[in-house]
């Protein structure tokens, strides 16, 4: 513990004394540092993230193939290949955009070597007060922020760094992984009923005009679509479950995996579903456009750190 100002930091990793909405960047005024973060696209440098976030690209395009090529423009049934297709189609255009949104998205980080003597002013905290800091990026830590090894920064009420999102899940886009696990649960789902309908006509059928391609072909992309879609649903299924559940808690994975003890008070379930998507139940909860402004795509800003914004 050292001395600064009449104030004590402390090097920990948990229960800091500042509230959520406390922030600082030295590089810019108090009253601009939060709006300038909200028009930033947030991207992580990470090797391994990057390629399984290119990995899920691949993978719902290789399914969006199979099933729209091999499934449903051979078939004879007009409206049954147009229903599904738009239906299939859409739900991958919102779960690849919630993929994106979700990776970059800021997902509440906290500025870098804000601990400095001005800020601690800025405070106006009483002498011999304790704060904590964290000794990794030296950030004085919000309550419920934690220190991520890979993101390189403190985020707001970390849930878990996921690689196949390239990014954090915390306070500012947990509704985005949300609903990318909700959307890629539901195509997974299509995409084996589409199937299980596919093998039972083409059986039928004999295989006789069944698909464009040859029936070895078709059989092992179809193969390949059903163990991946079994997979893919299972995992979401169990992902998008496990985060409703911590979201009606108000309790992140890390904090339910280290069995911390509240020090916050706790959000009724509803309210907690109403903090993560926003205000009342509307369709803008399902809709990974939702808040989405075109200028943030064409500012420029600085580099630092593992990751850039823009």
């Amino acid at each position: 513990t050292m001395q600064s100002s009449g104030h004590r930091f402390r090097d920990v990793e948990h229960h800091p004394l500042l509230a959520d909405n406390d922030t600082y960047d030295s590089s810019s005024s108090s009253s601009s540092s939060e709006a300038d973060m909200a028009d930033r696209v947030w991207f992580i440098r990470d090797g391994c993230g990057m390629v399984c976030a290119i990995m899920t690209w691949l993978l719902v395009v290789y399914a969006d193939f199979v099933v729209t090529f091999v499934m449903l423009l051979p078939s004879k049934d007009f409206w049954y290949s147009v229903i599904n297709g738009v239906l299939f189609n859409c739900l991958a255009v919102l779960a690849l955009s919630s993929h994106l949104r979700t990776m970059l998205t800021d997902p509440g980080a906290v500025p870098k070597g804000n601990a400095t003597k001005e800020y601690m002013d800025n405070l106006q905290l009483k002498p011999g007060e304790v704060i904590y800091k964290c000794p990794k990026c030296c950030s004085i830590k919000p309550e419920r922020a934690h220190h991520c090894s890979i993101c390189k920064r403190c985020i707001r009420k970390m849930d878990h760094h996921c690689p196949w999102v390239n990014n954090c899940v915390g306070e500012k886009n947990q509704r985005f992984f949300v609903l990318f696990t909700m959307y890629i649960a539901l195509i997974s789902a299509h995409a084996l009923v589409l199937c299980g309908f596919q093998f039972f006509s083409c059986v039928r059928g004999q295989w006789t005009e069944c698909s464009d391609f040859s029936p070895p072909v078709t059989v092992i992309l179809m193969i390949f679509l059903c163990l991946e879609g079994f997979l893919f649903l299972t995992f979401t299924a169990v992902m998008f479950g496990t985060q409703i559940h911590s979201i009606c808690n108000d309790e992140t994975e890390i904090e339910r995996l280290k069995s911390e003890k509240p020090t916050w008070e706790r959000r009724l379930r509803w309210e907690g579903m109403k903090s993560v998507f926003g205000g009342q139940p509307s369709l803008l909860w399902i809709n990974p456009f939702a808040g989405f402004r075109i200028r943030r795509l064409l500012l420029r800003g600085k580099k630092g750190g593992p990751e850039f914004s823009v």
